[in-house]
């Protein structure tokens, strides 16, 4: 009789490449903000794919890692690039124009529950099951919390703002399902360049349309944010993201998803000032606990 494996734990080193990974994302929206002072929303999202798709690229060739050659993979990465990349990237961008870094990191981690969400109504083996629904339903009260009433009494630019970034978290749920059938079998790190490459295919045209040829001529410190952005929070971020995947397994990778609102909150107060109210430190506790709701496992006999 065959045994269940044992579900993958958080060894020391895997907790260590999840704080840095969730150190890294969390300094996105930072930097985020930081590019948006000297460039325009197209031009911060597509230097941080090009970017990110060349170095990654780099890997894969030092690494002489396989490479797909059947042409249906160009468009699963055009696809995986759309949804993954330039649609989420650009909407947080956009929308960290009108609300905080802080903020938006919380609405952001709305993400597992529109994952758990749009894997229910596509796969016939994710259906929602009490405690995937009640997860759902306390993560999105979490974000109604966050919001806070002032954005019911009228839409702004702020209210737009927020709805973007939820439209963002939207957007990678769709993407992670596309990615269960789209790239199985392919190695994560191919995967990634594919779709980086993708998102930069996507952005470069509206990138001309929007903002024109990008004149380079900014602040350091526009530069600095934005070569994060691509080396740290794209190339570096995604070979970590998947180097955890294999340590500890998905169940603990989704912890990361509690821990950038944090870093991106105390990043945000300590460079420009900004400050949570109650509403939004109250909406991340009750989406937080809506998140643990929603990745608990089950005991196995």
């Amino acid at each position: 009789m065959k045994h269940a494996p044992a579900p993958l734990s958080l060894t020391p080193l895997a907790w260590a490449l999840l704080a840095a990974l969730a150190l890294i994302w969390g300094s996105s929206f930072l930097s985020n903000r930081a590019a948006l002072e000297g460039a325009g929303v197209f031009t911060v999202v597509f230097l941080r794919v090009a970017s990110g798709a060349v170095l990654i690229w780099a890997y894969v060739a030092l690494r002489r890692l396989p490479v797909p050659r059947h042409p249906i993979y160009l468009g699963h990465f055009l696809i995986m690039g759309l949804l993954n990349n330039a649609i989420p990237f650009s909407l947080i961008v956009w929308g960290q124009k009108h609300i905080d870094s802080g903020l938006a990191s919380i609405l952001n981690a709305s993400t597992a529950i529109f994952g758990a969400l749009v894997a229910a109504v596509v796969f016939t083996d994710e259906r929602l099951s009490a405690r995937k629904a009640t997860g759902i339903a306390v993560g999105f009260a979490g974000v109604v919390v966050a919001i806070g009433p002032d954005a019911l009494k009228g839409f702004d630019l702020t209210s737009a703002g927020q709805l973007a970034v939820l439209g963002a978290a939207l957007s990678y749920g769709f993407a992670g399902a596309y990615a269960r059938f789209a790239i199985r079998g392919l190695r994560p790190e191919v995967a990634a360049a594919g779709m980086l490459t993708g998102g930069a295919i996507w952005t470069l045209p509206i990138l001309l349309v929007t903002d024109g040829v990008p004149s380079f001529d900014y602040a350091p410190s526009v530069w600095i944010a934005m070569l994060w952005l691509g080396f740290g929070c794209s190339a570096l971020a995604y070979l970590l993201y998947y180097r955890i995947l294999a340590l500890a397994g998905a169940a603990n990778l989704a912890l990361v998803t509690l821990l950038i609102p944090p870093v991106a909150i105390l990043a945000g107060w300590a460079v420009y000032g900004e400050r949570l109210g109650w509403a939004e430190a109250l909406g991340f506790a009750i989406l937080a606990l809506g998140l643990m709701i929603l990745n608990r496992r089950p005991k196995t006999p």
